[in-house]
């Protein structure tokens, strides 16, 4: 078990968030529930907690109810190899959300999320200011990142 864990606040929804995450990600489980009891201020037998990870993070889902809402302040950034994982992940996650500026969307459930391919922060460190400033410029223009693009902005 991981020292520090990530605890995901939700209305009354943590089941079916957790159920939706771990079915897009490959090295994804299910850890632990914990279900109120009787006497609780949640229905006897509903989920409390949940313990998951993806892929291979672990996070924990709270059912809290609707005192706190998910801002951008708090994001989950995910390193793509490819386009083709930009795309399916993108896809996926921003279904029933929005998409955002920049690599950026929000899931169904109000999570935020960064969908980063390698090459971004790769190509922006580039030592070639101009270089770097173009590809800036071209990712700013985008929602979901063209690595293409980004490539093409890079070369001039």
């Amino acid at each position: 078990m991981q020292k520090i864990t990530t605890c995901l606040w939700f209305d009354n929804n943590a089941e079916a968030a957790v159920n939706f995450y771990t079915s897009i990600f490959k090295n994804s489980k299910v850890l632990e529930v914990s279900r109120w009891g009787e006497g609780g201020p949640g229905p006897e037998g509903s989920v409390l907690t949940m313990r998951f990870q993806l892929e291979g993070q672990e996070f924990q889902a709270l059912n809290g109810g609707p005192q706190f809402k998910f801002t951008e302040a708090i994001s989950l950034s995910v390193d793509c190899q490819s386009q083709e994982e930009v795309d399916e992940l993108w896809e996926k996650l921003s279904e029933g959300g929005s998409e955002d500026q920049c690599a950026w969307l929000k899931d169904r459930f109000g999570l935020s999320w960064q969908i980063v391919p390698r090459a971004l922060p790769e190509l922006l460190a580039d030592p070639d200011p101009e270089k770097s400033k173009r590809v800036m410029e071209a990712m700013l223009k985008m929602k979901k990142i063209d690595i293409k693009a980004l490539q093409e902005a890079y070369a001039g």
